[in-house]
């Protein structure tokens, strides 16, 4: 009777620490929605993940962010996806389960997964923390994308996700977790490109799209002391510009806002998810100026430039989301410093997301929506 008293004790202070390890090898039950087809229609889905592994945590998601790129995936508008598709890379909640030799996590931890779950780890960037740019070309997305062992990815429109603890991200302590997914995807991919052209006090910079993206890009900026004009297409969004600290709001269809705007800014940071002028905003840049594309519209709505306007020592370029160490970053300086999407909660049902999607394709939603996983049936 002492010896089980002994061992029901310690069973239930490791309960309580939440240091206990997973030794269930079963595969993990898991529910959500899926798209079957390129019609990128989601309905329930109920599927397994692999079991949890020695360095793996499970996750059980409390809140999923919808990022358009969901949508071009789940309508193959780059490329052939890979169905049945789970989408989803805006993760947030809490831990259910930790391998044994995890160190980073303990049950209870607030944890969150971005955009990639697996990558080389050997190779240079890898190293360096930049595993969206693997040189061997093994970076592994949280959906859409294939294991090692070629097993398809499923992502974050369900109940819970088992990834590596080295693609897991702590959520800082006290972090607005209604808030906090779409700063997985969104967050790091404006937060890291306004780092590395090393945008500071001072500056005059452009955000040019002011939505999911543009307003966080906005956000940043503003805390790093910028003067921030953004560009839209309409008036509908100027309010909430300026009352995120922009110093200027342009409608880029009010040819009177339009003048005088050439050879302005250092950086503009484009999040336009369509096809759009380029050389527009090249001549808007000075000398030695930066554009950043961070949009990407599907592959039938690329847009092009004229290399031309390039000549008076102007650069365009690309990013790619953010490593693991950058995105970390990005979210302890967003906590710290009360920077959060503004979003609009959705229940997970099938048809509300429908609805979702079709409210982003059309340009309906100010911001973000997040579906509250936690209404799942």
């Amino acid at each position: 009777m002492k010896k089980t008293a002994i061992i029901l004790s310690a069973l239930l202070i490791g309960a309580v620490t939440g240091i206990q390890a997973q030794t269930d090898k079963s595969p993990v039950k898991s529910k959500g929605f899926v798209a079957m087809d390129k019609q990128g229609i989601l309905q329930p889905y109920e599927f397994e993940r692999r079991a949890v592994g020695d360095h793996d945590i499970l996750i059980e998601i409390m809140y999923s962010g919808i990022c358009h790129s969901d949508i071009h995936q789940a309508r193959s508008e780059w490329g052939e996806s890979i169905y049945p598709m789970v989408p989803g890379h805006e993760i947030a909640g809490r831990v259910a389960a930790v391998g044994k030799d995890v160190t980073k996590f303990k049950v209870g931890d607030m944890a969150g997964v971005g955009c990639m779950v697996n990558s080389c780890g050997e190779c240079e960037h890898c190293r360096n923390g930049e595993e969206q740019y693997c040189d061997n070309g093994k970076t592994v997305y949280t959906y859409n994308s294939r294991e090692w062992d070629g097993t398809p990815t499923l992502g974050g429109y369900s109940n819970n996700i088992v990834v590596t603890e080295d693609f897991a991200l702590k959520i800082p302590e006290g972090a607005d977790m209604k808030r906090i997914a779409p700063l997985l995807c969104a967050g790091a991919t404006t937060y890291s490109p306004l780092r590395f052209t090393g945008v500071k006090k001072g500056d005059k910079i452009a955000v040019a799209g002011f939505g999911g993206l543009g307003h966080l890009a906005v956000q940043y900026a503003v805390s790093f002391g910028a003067e921030v004009t953004v560009f839209d297409i309409s008036d509908e969004k100027r309010a909430d510009a300026l009352r995120m600290g922009a110093m200027r709001y342009v409608n880029v269809n009010n040819p009177a806002e339009m003048k005088e705007l050439g050879n302005s800014f250092r950086v503009i940071i484009s999040t336009i998810p369509t096809n759009f002028d380029v050389e527009q905003y090249v001549n808007m840049l000075k000398v030695d100026g930066e554009l950043v594309l961070i949009g990407m519209p599907s592959h039938d709505q690329l847009p092009m430039l004229n290399v031309e306007a390039l000549r008076m020592r102007k650069k365009v370029m690309g990013t790619l989301i953010a490593g693991i160490p950058e995105t970390q970053e990005m979210l302890d300086y967003s906590v710290a410093h009360n920077i959060y999407p503004e979003v609009e909660m959705l229940e997970a049902d099938a048809e509300a997301i429908n609805r979702a999607y079709r409210n982003v394709v059309d340009g309906k939603v100010k911001f973000r929506y997040v579906i509250d996983m936690g209404t799942l049936r």
